[in-house]
C-alpha cells in the first residue's frame, strides 16, 4: 500500500468509475439518447470527492474496498442526478459543470431531467445487488442514502436556497440549508462505513457521525468563496453565478473573511473528531484539508 491517500487516490477513481461504466446502460441500448445523456451526466470529469471519502472512511474503520464499491458508486450517482437538476433552467439555469455543457444544453431540457429521474432509482439498485454484505446492512445504507436525497436532506436544501434567493438568513440558518443541501451527501459517504461494520463502538461512530457533518458544511462554504474568488476556467462552472441569482450565501451575508475563518473553524473541528483514530484517520484528514484547501 502506498504512503498516503493521495498516492491511492487514482487507484480509487479507477475503481468506481469501473463500478459506474457497469451500472450505467451502454449508450446503445435504447432509448440510446436517454442513456448516452446519463453517461455524459456521470463521466464529465468529477473528482469523485464523495466516493473517495466512502474509502477514505472505509481505511479509517478497516471496512474492505470491496465492500465499499457498492456505496461509493451509488452515492456519486445519487451526487450525479442532483447536478443535473441544479443546473436546470428552473433551478440554477447553468450552462457549465466542470467546463463542459451541462446535462440539459448538451441535449435538451426534457432529457436532462429524464437522465436525472434515472439515475435515481438506479443508485438503489445498485444497494441492493451488494454482495458480500448482509441484508440488515444493505437496509440501513438503503435508509441512509434515501434520507440523504431526500426532502429532509439534498432536496429540501435546495428547497430551501431556491426560496432563500433575495433574502437575508442567519449563520445558524444558512448552516442549516447546507447541511442539507450539501452536507447530507457528505456524512452519508463517511457513514456508510460505519454501517458495513456491526462492531464499532459507539463513540466511534459518534466521531465519524460528527466529522461527516462539519466538513460537509465546510466544503460548502469553501464553495461559495470559489464562486467568488475563483475563475470559471478553473472552477468549471461561470464564476458569480451566485451573486447574479441573489443567493444566500456565506461570503454575500458575512464576507470573504467571515467565510475563511468559518471554513476554517469547521474544518479543524471536524479534524479533532478523529483524534481518537490515530494514523487510521490519515485517509479522512487528507481529505477534509483538500476540501477546504482546492482552489488555493
Amino acid at each position: 500500500m502506498s504512503d498516503t491517500f493521495k498516492d491511492r487516490i487514482a487507484a480509487y477513481t479507477e475503481r468506481v468509475d469501473q463500478g459506474l461504466d457497469a451500472a450505467l446502460p451502454l449508450s446503445s441500448t435504447s432509448p440510446k439518447r436517454l442513456h448516452e445523456a446519463m453517461r455524459y451526466a456521470v463521466f464529465n470529469g468529477g473528482k469523485r470527492v464523495r466516493p473517495l471519502l466512502v474509502y477514505a472512511a472505509g481505511e479509517c474503520l478497516d471496512v474492505n474496498a470491496e465492500l465499499l464499491d457498492g456505496p461509493a458508486i451509488a452515492i456519486e450517482l445519487i451526487h450525479a442526478f442532483s447536478l443535473v437538476h441544479d443546473d436546470l433552467p428552473a433551478m440554477d439555469d447553468d450552462d457549465l459543470r466542470r467546463g463542459k455543457p451541462t446535462v440539459h444544453i448538451k441535449y435538451d431540457e426534457a432529457t436532462a431531467i429524464l437522465a436525472a429521474d434515472a439515475l435515481q432509482p438506479l443508485a438503489f439498485s445498485v444497494l441492493v445487488a451488494l454482495q458480500g454484505v448482509p441484508d440488515r446492512a444493505k437496509n440501513r445504507l438503503v435508509a441512509l442514502i434515501a434520507e440523504a436525497c431526500g426532502s429532509t436532506g439534498m432536496t429540501g436544501g435546495q428547497s430551501i436556497d431556491l426560496a432563500a434567493e433575495g433574502r437575508s438568513l442567519s449563520a445558524t440558518e444558512l448552516e442549516r440549508m447546507y447541511s442539507l443541501k450539501t452536507g447530507a451527501l457528505i456524512h452519508a459517504a463517511v457513514i456508510s462505513a460505519c454501517l458495513l461494520r456491526d462492531d464499532l463502538a459507539d463513540s466511534d461512530v459518534a466521531a465519524i457521525d460528527a466529522f461527516g457533518r462539519e466538513i460537509g458544511v465546510a466544503f460548502q462554504i469553501k464553495d461559495d468563496i470559489l464562486d467568488v474568488e475563483g475563475e470559471t476556467h478553473v472552477i468549471g462552472k461561470l464564476a458569480g453565478a451566485d451573486q447574479r441569482l441573489g443567493k444566500a450565501t456565506y461570503p454575500a451575508l458575512f464576507g470573504i473573511d467571515a467565510s475563511r475563518q468559518r471554513c476554517d473553524e469547521l474544518s479543524s473541528s471536524a479534524l479533532h473528531h478523529l483524534d481518537n483514530f490515530g494514523d487510521s484517520a490519515a485517509p479522512l484528514e487528507w481529505l477534509a484539508r483538500f476540501i477546504v484547501e482546492r482552489g488555493q
